[in-house]
């Protein structure tokens, strides 16, 4: 009989959390042949399901480092695996362009040296006399706003995405159990995943992609990892005013930090990701609609028809997101704070080198 070594593909591995970053190394693994199944209490309360996808990878300022290395990698792996998947959903696609706008002249200079020392043709600044800008300073009722625009960034649907996630892994017969893990230990060789029902799943290796309850299942004082809670928030919000039509903006745009997403002539969507909090705030409304010293009437009248949250958890103590080989047979993959759909391929893509690695 041939060792595991030897035959690798017969390989069973649990994955632990069917957020994006869960299902998108079901993704890979199943691709290369490994037997799959991905453990999850609940897959519509992850973090992934308050997502607003967008794609920030050319605009990104910091060009050294780890963070950029692994977003240079996904940005061109993602054209790649949207190809793909379309064979499952052919309107699976990512919106362009991104456009990051801001009124602090300081911040504005910042994005124009930015743009002319790395002389990328996929970057240009976005002066007050641009189309795009005069749209948004008419219907916000400015005058200040300038920023730039990155015609290779954009916004992936994240309910769209997962869904297609979905559908990909009942093709491959992923299986799916329904279930929280309370323990891990290793035996023989062996993983063993016991859930709250005290139920065992035994594996060859585990990956930990369960975002602030992966450290429950290790001993984070000798691993020395720590994740903190940050809250993410959206709202859609439906205006009556006749004058304005929403469709006339950008796609997707950012004004000092708060992305809007244009759905319809009278609804939006505002998002942002910056409370270390595990609950909303009662000032939702307040909080996400104040990136101007001025709100527009429309604005200020509108009501919010959605709102929804998601706890993401952001490393203390070291850099996002977590990736780390823990023990033989186990790895960590969580911490991507706010870019875990943009990071998602190259996590992928580094946990199948490490299950290899180790196999071989």
């Amino acid at each position: 009989m041939k060792s595991l070594k030897e035959n690798f593909q017969n390989a069973h591995i649990v994955i632990i959390g069917s957020g994006i970053i869960g299902k998108f190394n079901a993704l890979e693994l199943s691709e290369l042949g490994f037997q799959i199944t991905i453990v999850d209490p609940t897959q519509l309360q992850n973090s992934s399901n308050a997502a607003l996808g967008l794609l920030i990878g050319h605009m990104y300022q910091k060009r050294r480092g780890r963070s950029w290395d692994l977003r240079k990698q996904s940005i061109e792996l993602w054209p790649k695996w949207i190809s793909f998947l379309q064979k499952f959903n052919y309107k699976l696609n990512i919106e362009k362009p991104l456009i990051q706008l801001t009124t602090n002249e300081e911040k504005y200079k910042k994005l124009e040296k930015f743009i002319y020392e790395n002389n990328d043709q996929n970057l240009q600044i976005l002066e007050r006399d641009s189309i795009f800008i005069n749209n948004i300073n008419k219907a916000f009722q400015t005058k200040n706003i300038k920023g730039m625009i990155s015609f290779k960034d954009g916004r992936i649907n994240a309910l769209s995405l997962l869904q297609t996630l979905d559908k990909y892994l009942k093709h491959k017969k992923v299986k799916y159990l329904q279930g929280e893990i309370i323990k891990i230990r290793k035996s023989n060789n062996q993983w063993i995943s016991t859930t709250k029902n005290n139920e065992n799943v035994k594996s060859d290796m585990v990956i930990l992609c369960n975002s602030l309850k992966a450290i429950d299942l290790i001993d984070s004082q000798s691993h020395n990892i720590k994740l903190k809670p940050v809250l993410g928030q959206a709202m859609e919000i439906e205006i009556n005013d006749e004058e304005v039509d929403l469709l006339s903006l950008p796609k997707q745009f950012n004004i000092n930090g708060k992305n809007i997403i244009p759905k319809s002539k009278n609804r939006l969507i505002i998002g942002s990701t910056d409370e270390y909090s595990t609950k909303p705030e009662n000032n939702t409304f307040e909080n996400l609609t104040s990136f101007l010293d001025k709100k527009p009437n429309w604005l200020v009248n509108g009501k919010i028809s959605k709102k929804w949250y998601g706890i993401r958890s952001r490393p203390d103590g070291e850099p996002s997101p977590i990736m780390k080989k823990l023990d033989d047979g186990l790895i960590m993959c969580t911490g991507f704070y706010k870019n875990g759909i943009l990071l998602a391929p190259a996590c992928s893509k580094w946990v199948a080198n490490e299950i290899k690695n180790y196999l071989y």
